[in-house]
């Protein structure tokens, strides 16, 4: 993932707000076996805790929040 500032989503970003807040990113993390988005930890744990935990390695977690935040850009391009 390049260091764009103005990337959304981070490692660090909480699960749960990344979910409530950009609904459509759920499906992406799902897909990478981030089942956690819809559980109650999803509301402590970070993107990277999450990742880790399922397994991922770093360079799935950086292209996973690069498909997320490319998908985050997307829609907010349509507004």
């Amino acid at each position: 993932m390049d260091d764009d500032k103005q990337s959304p989503i981070s490692k660090d970003s909480i699960l749960g707000d990344v979910v409530q807040r950009y609904p459509e990113t759920a499906e992406i993390m799902l897909e990478y076996g981030l089942h956690c988005v819809g559980c109650f930890a999803n509301q402590f744990d970070t993107v990277e805790q999450g990742a880790l935990l399922h397994g991922m390695d770093e360079e799935e977690i950086e292209e996973m929040l690069d498909r997320v935040n490319e998908a985050v850009r997307e829609r907010e391009s349509h507004t």
